[in-house]
This record gives C-alpha cells, sequence and structure tokens, in this order.
C-alpha cells in the first residue's frame, strides 16, 4: 500500500499463532471443576489461556466442564475419567466446595496434572492437610467460621473491614520464587508480579508441616510472607496460584503456568501404560 507514513503491521507472530491454533499436532483434555459452569463468561480468562498456551504447545485443548458440587467420593473416578489435566477454578462461598477437594485428592493421587488458582489453590491445601497430614478438620474460615484448624484464614488486613464490596486484596504484586523449584522452571525468574482478587490465604502457622510432608510454598509475596504459590514435589505437576495468572495471558505471551501445565498433560496423554505405572510409583 502506497500511503506516506503507512507501515506495515507487525503481524508474523499473530500468524504464527494462528498456523498453531489451526493445525494442533496433538489434543488434550482438560477438566475445569468449577461451580458457575451455568455462566461460562466466570471462566472467560481460563478458557483463553487455555487457547494461548495450547497454541505454544501445538495441541488443542479440550475443556471438560465438571460442575464441582456433583462430585462424590463414589463418582469422581467415573467423572474425570479421561482427562489428562484437571484445573479447579476460582470462586466464592461454600457450595460445591467438597467436590472441589474430592477433586484435588483425586489428581494428587493418580498422577493426574493439576493446577488450582486462588480458590483451588486453597482447596488443595485443605485436601493435603485432611488426608495427608492426618488434620480431619482443615478447612477455611471462609467456609466455616469456627473451625478449630484453619489451615485457610482471613487476612490479617482484611479482619476488621465490614463493608465488602472491592475491598479485597486486589492489583498486583511481587512474588519471590525459590530456586531448584517447579515454580522457578515454569517462570525462569526469582521475582515475578501477579493480579490479585482474594480475602483469605494460607495460614503460615501450618507452613513448617505441609514442607516436611512434601507441598512446598515455592513463591511467596516478599513483604508479607503470603504464600502465593505450592507445588508437590513427589508428584508429575501439581501446582496452585493465590493469585490470579490467566489475567496477564496473551496471544504473544501466554502464561507460563497454562504453557507447562498443558505440556505436563500432552506428557500425560502420550505416556505408555508402563511409563505411566512408573510415574505412579513415585508418588
Amino acid at each position: 500500500m502506497n500511503i506516506i507514513g503507512y507501515e506495515e503491521p507487525e503481524l508474523s507472530k499473530w500468524r504464527t499463532f494462528l498456523d498453531k491454533l489451526k493445525y494442533p499436532k496433538t489434543v488434550v483434555r482438560i477438566g475445569l471443576i468449577g461451580k458457575y459452569l451455568e455462566l461460562q463468561d466466570a471462566y472467560k480468562s481460563i478458557l483463553e489461556s487455555f487457547v494461548h498456551a495450547g497454541a505454544v504447545n501445538e495441541c488443542q485443548v479440550q475443556i471438560v466442564n465438571v460442575h464441582s458440587e456433583y462430585i462424590t467420593d463414589e463418582n469422581v473416578e467415573e467423572k474425570l475419567a479421561g482427562l489428562e489435566g484437571l484445573l479447579v477454578a476460582p470462586g466464592f462461598g461454600m457450595r460445591g466446595i467438597e467436590g472441589k477437594i474430592t477433586a484435588v485428592k483425586y489428581a494428587r493421587e493418580n498422577g493426574l496434572p493439576f493446577f488450582g488458582i486462588c480458590l483451588g489453590m486453597q482447596m488443595a491445601a485443605i485436601e493435603f492437610a485432611r488426608n495427608v497430614l492426618g488434620i480431619e478438620d482443615a478447612n477455611s474460615t471462609e467456609m466455616d467460621e469456627n473451625t478449630k484448624e484453619p489451615v485457610i484464614d482471613l487476612m490479617e488486613e482484611q479482619k476488621l473491614v465490614t463493608e465488602k464490596g472491592g475491598t479485597m486484596r486486589l492489583g498486583s504484586y511481587k512474588c519471590a520464587i525459590k530456586p531448584d523449584s517447579l515454580a522457578y522452571k515454569i517462570y525462569g525468574a526469582e521475582t515475578i508480579t501477579e493480579r490479585h482478587r482474594h480475602r483469605w490465604e494460607f495460614n503460615n502457622k501450618y507452613l513448617d508441616a505441609f514442607e516436611t510432608a512434601g507441598m512446598v510454598a515455592s513463591g511467596k509475596n516478599p513483604d508479607s510472607g503470603l504464600v502465593e504459590f505450592i507445588e508437590l514435589t513427589n508428584h508429575p505437576f501439581f501446582v496452585g496460584a493465590q493469585y490470579h495468572p490467566e489475567l496477564k495471558s496473551t496471544v504473544e505471551n501466554p502464561q507460563p503456568i497454562f504453557v507447562h501445565f498443558v505440556k505436563a498433560a500432552i506428557a500425560r496423554s502420550t505416556a505408555t501404560p508402563i511409563e505411566h505405572k512408573a510415574e505412579m510409583a513415585k508418588l
């Protein structure tokens, strides 16, 4: 186009993305465990992040919606059959919580790649406390304000808030990443920034017991000590983020947790039965 001052836009990255998106080399099925599945816009950023991460991995990510309210110990294996990964989504309130915890337990015990976001991370912590540490009454004070084992508790600065509204911990905060951790492998940096939207947090009173048993806090806020990222050391891929990584994902800069999560799901889908059995033996 011969127009003075006009420059052709640089579209090479966009064309590469579209090519990988249209012609994937593999397919994975990832379960989205949520309680607002009737309102898919509630998970729009998560779904778009999977599009970005899938393209990077030349993979079509098929999302399987699983309503947490209907997951039980008796049907969890049937509900999650055929999945290569499991994401437990963010949310608020008591409804569907026990189903989320049951789903987390299944992923942990069966070597299924797992990613928990905000409330999803908190459910992973509660499940671990109950079923690995043996703290049967472990809970969040969001769900039971009188729990004797508040593994997840209201943040100190939130305890005096009476008018809720838009008074959560909001916006971008720093997170210090432990070297030699999966979190560091994912981000390739010792300090990151991610966006937040929450009132409750991991209770550091329990952190030593968690880390001794194999669930490590590999990311923390450097100022407050707030646990931002957890991971299991004896699992193929099991991570949880207190923040909302989906809010920063773009076509040109796919969110790295989603990229590595999809990669782990691909590895699961392509593993032979013998290889999978060997992975399970490590758990």
